[in-house]
């Protein structure tokens, strides 16, 4: 297995790190292991774009185009 190091983490972050392993009854450096796995091991990728974009702005709401009715074509410019 690899290993890590973290190096320069605040000791804010790395207090309620200790105290939420504490609270799952984990060691930090399994609830580590368990946070990565969560959000790193098992999010499949999207490959969709569209699929994805629609996604991040689904909470904003959206907007009502007026859309123009459709008129015929016109005919083309006769050059002769």
């Amino acid at each position: 297995m690899a290993s890590i190091t973290i190096r320069n983490l605040d000791e804010n972050l790395k207090r309620r790190l200790r105290v939420q392993a504490a609270e799952h009854g984990r060691s930090m450096e399994e609830e580590v292991r368990e946070i990565l796995r969560q959000t790193v091991g098992q999010s499949p990728r999207r490959s969709n774009l569209a699929q994805s974009i629609r996604a991040r702005v689904a909470g904003l709401g959206g907007a009502e185009i007026a859309v123009p009715p459709r008129q015929s074509m016109r005919e083309p410019p006769d050059f002769e």
